[in-house]
């Protein structure tokens, strides 16, 4: 929610009108996601916001691209990524999106110790910006990483789970 504020101030600092659709917004969120898809509007919002939702493209809208979506972070899971991007081109409409991150963002700077830190770093040192494609994929290896984190993490609850319940086993039939 604080990405998506931060970046609707820097919006307002340039004077580009928008509308902010998290977690503050829920009474107008079919308002917002209704005129999402209308021709010159801005929508900020966050990747959990209205999902399940299409976003009709207005009049004129498709003549010149469709919807365009812009990813200003990473997510820990690619296929949050992904749903993102399939917002552009629901029900067959046109659409494009793009992902603008810094090698300082916040799901970055958890693997600052592999490949991709000592890369953000050397970056950082000549001011010189990485290509997409070698961006994505150290992107994709840290998501990679960060899946197996949270399996091994279900797994080991799973384990002390079923270890409680069988300790538990002699007090009688669980509810």
């Amino acid at each position: 929610m604080a990405a998506s504020e931060h970046l609707a101030a820097l919006l307002d600092e340039r004077g580009i009108k928008h509308r902010v659709l998290n977690a503050r917004q829920d009474a107008q969120e079919a308002e917002i996601i209704a005129q999402a898809g209308q021709l010159g509007h801005v929508t900020v919002a966050t990747n959990m916001a209205g999902r399940g939702t299409d976003i009709k493209l207005g009049p004129g809208v498709e003549e010149l691209g469709g919807l365009h979506v812009i990813a200003t972070e990473h997510h820990d899971a690619r296929r949050i990524d992904r749903q993102l991007f399939g917002r552009c081109g629901r029900q067959g409409d046109a659409g494009s999106y793009e992902l603008i991150a810094s090698l300082e963002d916040h799901f970055l700077a958890t693997f600052k110790k592999t490949t991709f830190g000592r890369l953000a770093t050397v970056s950082n040192r000549t001011g010189r910006s990485v290509s997409h494609r070698i961006g994505d994929l150290f992107a994709a290896g840290a998501q990679r990483k960060a899946q197996r984190r949270y399996t091994a993490a279900r797994k080991e609850l799973l384990r002390f789970d079923e270890s409680l319940e069988s300790a538990m086993a002699f007090s009688g039939k669980g509810e």
